[in-house]
């Protein structure tokens, strides 16, 4: 068993595949938790959805207020000298809660190649550092209203396994949190490094709408019947 606490759905009995989704700043595991039937994964794609609660932990950037968040936020991206006040810690220490989680996965019949990383802004980013540092081959990430924090560190950290893994990246064109000019740096970075990414921008704030959940349907339904 994983230290984490999570939510799990599942579409079908007996899961072949599964999605590790990471919900963003102050929410939980249920955010994303009624999204899964607008998914329209193919019927025989039966997947294992899991939402895990981030840890409780004091944010700097909301007053030092106590929320869920897999890292601190001292400064938003885009403000100030973000970079500089990156929590490394708490990164890492999620990196491993997700390595628990695919091991857990792994476990129970799920090899890694089926399993897709996803997560929405903080959780997008744990997603991309936990994904490309892995050992072993995921199906996919998908990193929605997010970025990259420290880019030279996970190009230097990254590992060979997950080089060729599909990357779908969703953005709004109006994001107040994560500005599309640090999303659209980040991904830049990773397809100057050689990674295959789907890059979408959508006409919303720092949310997720109907069309960009179609996309995401469409992206799972290709790399987990790949």
């Amino acid at each position: 068993m994983t230290s984490i606490e999570y939510i799990e759905v599942q579409t079908a009995l007996e899961p072949r595949f599964s999605v590790i989704w990471l919900h963003g700043l102050g929410a939980d595991g249920h955010d994303f938790e009624p999204v899964v039937p607008q998914l329209e994964l193919k019927p025989g794609l039966s997947t294992r959805f899991i939402f895990p609660h981030a840890p409780m932990r004091p944010i700097t950037c909301n007053g030092g207020v106590v929320m869920r968040g897999w890292y601190d936020i001292r400064d938003l991206p885009g403000q100030g000298d973000w970079r500089r006040g990156i929590d490394h810690a708490g990164l890492q220490d999620s990196e491993h809660i997700v390595c628990e989680l695919i091991e857990q996965e792994n476990r129970r019949g799920i090899p890694t190649g089926n399993i897709v990383l996803a997560g929405f802004s903080q959780g997008g980013a744990v997603a991309f550092c936990a994904g490309l540092k892995l050992g072993s081959s995921l199906a996919g990430i998908v990193a929605l209203s997010t970025y990259v924090p420290d880019p030279e560190g996970l190009m230097a950290d990254r590992t060979p396994e997950n080089q060729g893994t599909a990357i779908f990246m969703g953005h709004g064109s109006h994001d107040p949190m994560i500005p599309l000019s640090v999303a659209g740096r980040s991904r830049d970075v990773l397809v100057q490094n050689g990674y295959d990414v789907s890059w979408r921008c959508y006409p919303m704030q720092h949310s997720i709408c109907l069309q960009e959940l179609q996309d995401i349907g469409d992206f799972l339904n290709r790399v987990l019947d790949s």
